[in-house]
């Protein structure tokens, strides 16, 4: 391996691992909500607001973050670690409170808030490393993310139920690790210079058409993503008939993981807006279809790995069609406003499907959010001739 690709791999790798890390802050409810209900110390519909404020805080920090331009007229690093610390902070405060009291909520709306100034962030960090390999490298951001996400799923199983003092006092130690380790990240050569304060920048999101159509791919892709990682356990539960089904949600989110690396690969040999709707196809395939298939558990178990293979694996490239396009002192602003737009649309489906669900049924709940990606598609091959013209990638 050349000297500089060895540089890149162990900068990517101490990314990745600091992303993994503070992201725990994000899932630490996952783990601990379980035990909060079964001790009776939170309803069912408190815990579902603990998530909520989590997703809420994420999007008012984004907002700010946006306006403020603060991902590119700030230091990445020193951002990414101030924002870690806090959300470590609040997290370890959560172990001091009561478990479903406002104050938990606050505490929580703060820990979202502060992902603001870490996932957007860390994607301008990995950019800066590319040299043909954009869509790669973004993608090992976002399959960080996913197993992240995919983790708390498995610890039930592996562990047995965790005290939720630990959960959350466990995740805000890790968050602060995270923080800290990655202020020995170097960043590579095609950083951005600090541009001058201008919150009219992040209108360029909406203004320039290919960032719209990015950022209408990514509405569509977020339009699913989420919602199906929220409630795919559930309809797994009904398929086969038992209410233990984490090993197989870690199995089918994981799957994701290497659904962003595969494509991030793809993505960098030929026109990353058509392997993302290439993605999108098959993810919103595989929404329409799982319903029926659900009669015979076997096959829909097979369509959930596939769909959790392709629901993400295009999220990264969505990413990259924005550093791609953006003004390179903006990147950091355009991805977070990316991201604030995906993430707000996000807690609207999340919160709105379960009511579907019992309107209809979970199989034709899931065909509706196959709307998003199918739509998301057009826009992202559209999109495609735009980054045939576009400059090579960075």
């Amino acid at each position: 391996m050349e000297p500089g690709n060895s540089a890149k791999g162990t900068q990517m790798a101490l990314l990745a691992a600091a992303i993994v890390l503070v992201l725990s802050v994000w899932f630490a409810g996952t783990v601990a909500v379980p035990g909060l209900i079964r001790d009776g110390l939170v309803s069912p519909g408190r815990a579902a607001w603990l998530t909520a404020a989590v997703q809420l805080g994420f999007v008012a920090g984004t907002l700010l973050s946006a306006v403020l331009s603060l991902a590119d007229r700030l230091d990445a690093r020193r951002l990414f670690c101030a924002c870690a610390l806090v959300a470590a902070v609040a997290t370890l405060t959560q172990t001091a409170v009561a478990p479903s009291g406002t104050a938990a909520l606050a505490l929580r709306f703060v820990a979202g808030a502060t992902m603001a100034g870490v996932y957007p962030v860390g994607m301008k960090l990995a950019a800066s490393w590319a040299k043909g390999d954009l869509g790669l490298l973004i993608g090992i951001v976002v399959g960080a993310l996913t197993l992240g996400s995919a983790l708390p799923h498995l610890l039930p199983g592996l562990i047995g139920s965790v005290d939720w003092r630990v959960a959350y006092g466990g995740a805000g130690g890790l968050a602060a690790l995270g923080g800290l380790l990655v202020l020995g990240f170097r960043p590579g050569p095609l950083m951005g210079a600090r541009p001058p304060f201008q919150p009219a920048q992040m209108l360029e999101a909406w203004r320039n058409r290919g960032l719209r159509l990015a950022n209408l791919g990514y509405l569509g892709h977020m339009w699913e993503l989420y919602a199906m990682w929220a409630w795919i356990g559930v309809f797994l539960v009904g398929v086969l008939g038992r209410p233990q089904v984490g090993s197989w949600v870690f199995g089918i989110m994981a799957a994701g993981a290497v659904g962003c690396v595969v494509a991030g690969l793809a993505a960098d040999r030929w026109n990353r807006a058509r392997v993302a709707a290439l993605c999108m196809l098959v993810s919103g395939g595989c929404a329409l279809v799982i319903g029926p298939a659900a009669a015979w558990p076997a096959l829909a178990l097979g369509v959930a790995f596939v769909w959790g293979f392709a629901v993400v694996a295009d999220s990264a490239q969505f990413s990259a069609c924005v550093v791609s396009l953006s003004p390179p002192d903006y990147v950091g602003t355009m991805l977070t406003v990316q991201t604030s737009m995906g993430f707000l649309l996000t807690a609207v489906v999340i919160g709105a499907l379960p009511h579907v669900m019992a309107l209809l049924s979970p199989g034709l709940a899931f065909a509706l959010l196959g709307i998003g990606p199918l739509l998301g598609a057009i826009a992202m091959w559209r999109l495609a001739p735009m980054l045939d013209q576009a400059l090579s990638p960075r």
